[in-house]
């Protein structure tokens, strides 16, 4: 049976991994004989749409103070995405409707929306949402407090006024208070409860959502697809890789003190951000910069091993599982859903985050370990994630509301 999805995302251009997710996704879903039509913000970049080609007005937040002003009132609750969404909706008809990074720019309106056009129209539609970050419980989606770096569950359980006390949006007291009051009004109206299903791509994103009792029944884990890879047995090179942005949150600076405890050991650096500086002021680091495709995919596979040092609660990153499916083994930080994909002492090694020395000891331990690390590498090219394909399917039962699906978990598997 045919299904038609609508899929909604606020970015309709390549943006990040939210964006790369809906793109891979509709195309695998098109491939299946499915419909798939797109809802978000009209954008010079726009790559995909619907066929009543209506967006909502791209937010730009550098632009003049008459427009400024009335973001506050529009990043809560939009009502021109919630117009825009139904027109959409009584053109498409969609049997489902795929939620993806909707707050702020367009704003869970859309959820009522959708609800609203059912009861006009008697058409059944089913919502899913895939929670990309922890924005439905923490009104700054990081679980972090970005002044002090600590990692911070205080507004779980709907406690969101801490949002505001600890100024967690960009440190702002405006914008701040203004994340409470978007969770604090969708909590009052229950608009996340007329949701049917919540993926959440790692375990540890599923415990953080159950904290709402709007969410708590709604959730599933679905791990993230990844391209399928053919690892073969490449000749591995003398340095340890790290790849991703150049931040404090990513845990390059505590990964940098560790290289320079380690002056024998090389360290390869692909990527960029805000620490770049430091990352090209220590001496046994070669800064790469940032790469993609087929370069960064050499660069990946030749490595030693990997290092993800991240210090928030990571969701599902993709980091990791690129690196295993090249056969590169990874030492991880036991935080997040990074244990959830590195299986310790057999495809890489867990340490405590920001914890310098358990890094630094963990680094030469598989340094110095050849056969060590040579068999991690040969794990880790018998370990199997989801394709986009065999997600896709699994995402369907969801889509169908299939009882039989249970909850679709998707550990790394044997080849």
């Amino acid at each position: 049976m045919v299904v038609k999805i609508l899929m909604v995302n606020k970015f309709l251009y390549p943006n990040g991994g939210s964006e790369t997710y809906i793109f891979k996704l509709g195309e695998e879903l098109q491939r299946q004989g499915h419909e798939v039509q797109y809802f978000g913000m009209e954008h010079e970049g726009r790559i995909v749409g619907n066929h009543a080609q209506v967006y909502t007005s791209n937010m730009d937040f550098h632009t003049g103070k008459l427009q400024k002003l009335l973001y506050p009132f529009r990043i809560i609750y939009s009502k021109e995405a919630y117009r825009k969404m139904q027109t959409v909706l009584h053109d498409f008809e969609p049997d489902v409707v795929h939620l993806n990074n909707i707050n702020f720019q367009l704003t869970p309106s859309v959820i009522e929306a959708v609800r609203d056009w059912e009861k006009k129209n008697g058409k059944r539609v089913r919502i899913v949402f895939t929670a990309h970050d922890y924005q439905w419980v923490c009104p700054n989606h990081m679980m972090m407090v970005p002044a002090s770096g600590e990692r911070c569950s205080r507004c779980l359980s709907q406690h969101e006024g801490n949002c505001t006390r600890y100024r967690c949006i960009h440190n702002s007291l405006v914008k701040s208070l203004l994340g409470t009051i978007e969770a604090r009004f969708y909590d009052w109206k229950k608009t996340y409860a007329k949701v049917d299903v919540v993926i959440c791509p790692s375990e540890f994103m599923e415990q953080q959502l159950a904290t709402s009792p709007l969410l708590k029944s709604k959730l599933v884990t679905l791990h993230n697809f990844i391209d399928a890879q053919t690892p073969e047995s490449v000749e591995k090179k003398d340095y340890v890789l790290y790849f991703g942005r150049y931040t404090r949150e990513k845990g390059v600076q505590t990964l940098l003190q560790a290289a320079k405890a380690l002056p024998e050991i090389s360290f390869v650096f692909a990527g960029d951000g805000e620490c770049k500086e430091q990352v090209e002021q220590c001496s046994n680091v070669k800064n790469m910069g940032f790469l993609q495709g087929k370069v960064l995919s050499k660069v990946i596979e030749e490595a030693r091993f990997c290092v993800i040092p991240s210090e928030w609660y990571e969701n599902c990153p993709f980091s990791v599982m690129e690196a295993i499916s090249f056969g590169t083994p990874v030492i991880g930080s036991k935080l997040g859903g990074i244990p959830e994909l590195v299986r310790d002492g057999e495809t890489g090694e867990l340490f405590e985050a920001g914890n310098v020395e358990a890094l630094t000891e963990r680094i030469r331990s598989l340094w110095t370990d050849r056969r060590r690390c040579q068999q991690y590498a040969e794990n880790c090219r018998k370990a199997c994630f989801d394709s986009v394909a065999e997600y896709t399917n699994k995402l369907l039962r969801l889509y169908r509301d299939e009882s039989e699906t249970g909850n679709p978990s998707c550990e790394p598997m044997e080849r």
